[in-house]
């Protein structure tokens, strides 16, 4: 196989600091959710909500996605923990990577309604908030996948073909040294994914969890065709990867929602306002008639004050 140019991988994952090791996986994990949180405080605010809000239901969600993707993970490939030669307590070390989204994503939906129910906050419209901002943690986070050269796809001598060492590679590809990079499909196409929701936001007043809806549709639609390019071992069902099923199953699911969903009002949210008018400042969102452009990019109209009697 003759290769014109190639993505190299990095040469190491991890760097130890003292006793401490440093690892790209984390790294990566945790810059996602740094600019989620940013890009939904943004987005939140602009649409009525309460500074604050975003990063009091982070501290719910995060820790629930994190549980909940390493649960999907170890429960639907079970064999390197629990089969012949496992070792039941590497369930555990999350550290060494192996998170499923479709389980973080469950499991941070729980811990954001826990938060959002303690605040009196209505889940959907904080999640139309949060779409785009968990399709760029997404696309950062699977920079991991390629510190640790995992999750690449079939053999390719594309001029992006991605060079795995031989340790990382499956046994019937030590002969090979260029595969599809998934982690870079995936990562462009969470990046589109997540412009495509923020223009269908602004451009449609999407509401009642509708743009949610059309994040996870998106993110199911690419994850079908990069799921079917994988060649990491993978649990099967009828010969197919479970994983192929879960984007089919969930993806159906997210399209009936948005058709069911279609035509409601978006929600009047006022806790910018009601913060606003506690701490005596004004608020920054379109309830509070500050001139500030909301979630769509309108600009609401400043009210005016009424004429001294």
């Amino acid at each position: 196989m003759t290769v014109l140019a190639a993505i190299p991988s990095p040469s190491q994952g991890v760097w130890e600091l003292g006793p401490f090791p440093l690892r790209a996986y984390a790294l990566a994990i945790i810059a996602g959710i740094v600019a989620a949180v940013w890009l939904t405080d943004r987005r939140w605010i602009a649409r009525g909500g309460a500074p604050g809000d975003v990063l009091d239901i982070a501290t719910w969600a995060v820790p629930f996605g994190i549980v909940g993707g390493r649960i999907y993970h170890v429960v639907t490939s079970p064999q390197a923990y629990f089969g012949e030669g496992g070792e039941p307590l590497r369930a555990f070390a999350i550290w060494q990577g192996g998170l499923g989204i479709w389980g973080a994503i469950f499991f941070g939906g729980v811990g954001a309604w826990i938060a959002c129910r303690r605040r009196g906050i209505p889940l959907p419209a904080f999640g139309d908030a949060v779409a785009p901002g968990l399709l760029v943690a997404q696309a950062i986070g699977r920079l991991g996948n390629w510190f640790n050269q995992e999750l690449f796809g079939r053999p390719t001598d594309l001029p992006w073909g991605l060079e795995i060492d031989p340790v990382h590679r499956p046994a019937e590809y030590l002969d090979v040294a260029t595969f599809h990079p998934t982690f870079l499909y995936e990562l462009l196409w969470n990046l589109a994914a997540a412009a495509v929701v923020i223009w269908a936001d602004r451009r449609f007043r999407l509401s009642h969890g509708r743009a949610f809806a059309l994040y996870v549709a998106l993110y199911c639609a690419g994850r079908l065709w990069i799921e079917l390019l994988r060649v990491d071992e993978a649990n099967r069902f009828l010969g197919v990867r479970i994983n192929v099923f879960t984007a089919v199953v969930v993806g159906l699911l997210a399209v009936a929602y948005l058709v069911w969903q279609r035509g409601r009002p978006r929600e009047v949210i006022t806790r910018g306002a009601e913060f606003a008018a506690r701490e005596g400042a004004p608020a920054d969102g379109p309830e509070a008639g500050s001139g500030t452009p909301d979630a769509d990019g309108d600009r609401p109209a400043r009210p005016t004050r009424p004429a001294p009697e």
